[in-house]
């Protein structure tokens, strides 16, 4: 953590991040709103992950949007990738280390409710770690046992609320069940998650919203609705699929938060 908030601190001179941001499958384009970027792969971050799934560019840009200074992250690493839930531990605590106080994640994810479709953005209000491994396993100290119970800033939801109401963008709202992948879910594993009260499925995020907390920093989260989960469209899943949508959602995704950033300092 601290070699890579070395390397930053000399490839980025002078940014401070106050928010960090981590892009999922298809949204990279946020990346190209940063003012004066400064680009660090993270192949150069020590402790960064190796970034092996299609639509994660691997990159770590830093700058400027809407006057807050950002640190964006172009991609994430999963615990399909690795069978490690703590994948993701350097670069969130990173971001902790270089200054952010505030964590924007954002994914694609499969809906569970019909009348939220494909090219919907969902407000992440709360979520379900179904697949079971915690980021914090083998962390010593009382700090973890970190409180979820309100681990979505209820002010940072307020906020994208009153952006998406400013921006006339329908924004769904619901809980994000964690499943491991990379495999898809089973219809009936889907149906599982409806009773339980799952508005969207995906294969991330969990995770890095854990440790944010445990590192105490507070979290707003996003998602691109790619697609109905298994069971309920004839149409086949795919990762392809994923990025079309998401790419073609991201629009909305960006304004959102471009907004979100620009009143970060009311929020």
């Amino acid at each position: 953590m601290e070699q890579s908030a070395t390397v930053i601190a000399d490839r980025a001179p002078g940014v401070k991040p106050t928010v960090g941001l981590i892009l999922g499958s298809g949204l990279g384009s946020l990346a190209q709103v940063v003012e004066d970027p400064a680009v660090i792969s993270y192949a150069d971050l020590p402790g960064f992950p190796k970034v092996g799934v299609a639509g994660h560019a691997g990159q770590l840009t830093l700058g400027e949007i809407s006057g807050t200074a950002v640190a964006v992250m172009l991609g994430r690493a999963h615990y399909y990738e690795t069978g490690a839930a703590d994948v993701m531990k350097t670069p969130v605590r990173t971001l902790r280390e270089i200054g952010c106080e505030t964590l924007v994640v954002t994914n694609a994810a499969g809906s569970t409710d019909e009348a939220t479709g494909p090219g919907s953005v969902m407000l992440i209000t709360d979520h379900i770690a179904f697949a079971g491994p915690s980021p914090l396993f083998g962390e010593v100290g009382n700090n973890r046992f970190v409180d979820l119970s309100q681990a979505y800033d209820p002010d940072h939801q307020s906020a994208l609320r009153a952006a998406a109401h400013r921006l006339g963008i329908s924004l769904a709202e619901g809980v994000y069940m964690w499943f491991c992948g990379p495999h898809f879910e089973t219809p009936a594993e889907i149906r599982m998650a409806q009773v339980i009260g799952a508005s969207a499925v995906g294969m991330s995020t969990v995770p890095e919203v854990i440790l944010a907390r445990h590192a105490g920093m507070r979290v707003a989260a996003l998602s691109i609705i790619t697609n109905l989960a298994a069971g309920m469209s004839a149409l086949e899943l795919s990762h392809q699929q994923t990025m079309t949508v998401a790419a073609k959602a991201a629009g909305d995704v960006q304004a959102l938060l471009t907004d979100f950033l620009g009143n970060y300092s009311n929020s």
